[in-house]
Parts: structure tokens; C-alpha cells; sequence
């Protein structure tokens, strides 16, 4: 198995042409927390023309709804959430220069050609390993939408944040490949 790349955010352009699907990740500095509720109120701010709470351009959105922070803690457990369910409302982000999503499972064409054709990044997230993950996160604050609890928009510093490439900017779907690759002729 090959060695874990280093990354840190903002992701570059450059960073994103090196990622192939399958490249497992360990991603340090600034990410934010969005979920289907903070998706919905960006597209009406999008559609109002009005500017959205965080400048998305260059960041990467991880897809959570973490649970209470424990005494000593930054955050709670925080599992990734499933991604196609922010799939309508994904394609546009890209297309204003986000850079990566973090979340699991498969993502709809849709968000795999915005990905392409913006130079993004879809990270995958090992779901059941909520508790884990959490120690990677060093600080949490909320950036908006407070009244969303769980599913406010959180900033979030990572270190070593262990991820892996599930759609590259080059068409890749680990998805696809994988069924493929094990597909019986």
C-alpha cells in the first residue's frame, strides 16, 4: 500500500492534477462543515444574488453533523454524511470555486463533471470511525447559521485528517473502477 500523501489547505490546482483515485490522504489546515440545510440556504442566497456567509473559493465543504464536544474537546464524534444528498446543490459551489468535498458514498454525474471541468476533488471519509476522526480535528467554531445546531456551518482546523481520493479532477470514480475491477466476466 502506498504511502499516505501530506496536504494542506487551501488546496491548489496543482495539488488537485496530482490526485489519482484510490490516493489515501492526510489533510491538515482550514475545512468547514456543511450539510442538505446549509446547502438549501446557500441556494437561496445564490439565487438572490446575495454574497454566502464563507468564501468558498479554494476551500473544501466536509459533509457532518458532529455530535456535542466532550469535555476537553474541540468536537464530538463526527461521521461523514451521505453525499448524493447534497448532489443538486454541489455542481454550483464547484462552478464558484470550491475545491473538495469530504463525505461517502458515490456522487451523481452531475457533481462528477463539476469536478472535472473546475479542477476539484471529492475526498472520501471512513464512515463508522466518527469517534476517530474527531481527534483529528484541533478546533471547531461556528461560522453561521447557529440556529441549524449540528448542522450549522462550522470551521474547522484539521491535522493529518485521514481521507481518499473517491472522484479526481481527471474522471476518476473509485466507485466505478472498483465494481469493475472485481466485476466477474
Amino acid at each position: 500500500m502506498s504511502e499516505a500523501i501530506k496536504l494542506n489547505t487551501p488546496l491548489t490546482t496543482k495539488d488537485i492534477k496530482k490526485l489519482k483515485i484510490g490516493d489515501r490522504v492526510l489533510l491538515t489546515g482550514k475545512i468547514y462543515t456543511a450539510r442538505d440545510m446549509v446547502h438549501r440556504r446557500f441556494m437561496e442566497l445564490i439565487k438572490k444574488g446575495e454574497k454566502l456567509p464563507i468564501d468558498i473559493k479554494g476551500q473544501i465543504i466536509f459533509y457532518v453533523g458532529p455530535t456535542p464536544a466532550k469535555p476537553g474537546y474541540p468536537i464530538g464524534s463526527c461521521g461523514p454524511t451521505t453525499s448524493y444528498r447534497m448532489d443538486k446543490l454541489t455542481p454550483i459551489l464547484y462552478e464558484m470555486g470550491l475545491k473538495g468535498t469530504i463525505g461517502k458514498g458515490k456522487r451523481s454525474r452531475e457533481v462528477r463533471e463539476a469536478i472535472k471541468k473546475h479542477m476539484g476533488i471529492y475526498f472520501i471519509a471512513t464512515g463508522g470511525v466518527a469517534a476517530l476522526l474527531c481527534k483529528s480535528i484541533k478546533s471547531a467554531k461556528i461560522i453561521a447559521y447557529e440556529d441549524l445546531a449540528t448542522e450549522a456551518v462550522r470551521e474547522l482546523i484539521v491535522e493529518d485528517f485521514p481521507l481518499t481520493v473517491g472522484n479526481d479532477c481527471h474522471g476518476g470514480d473509485i466507485f466505478e473502477e472498483g465494481v469493475k475491477k472485481y466485476r466477474i466476466q
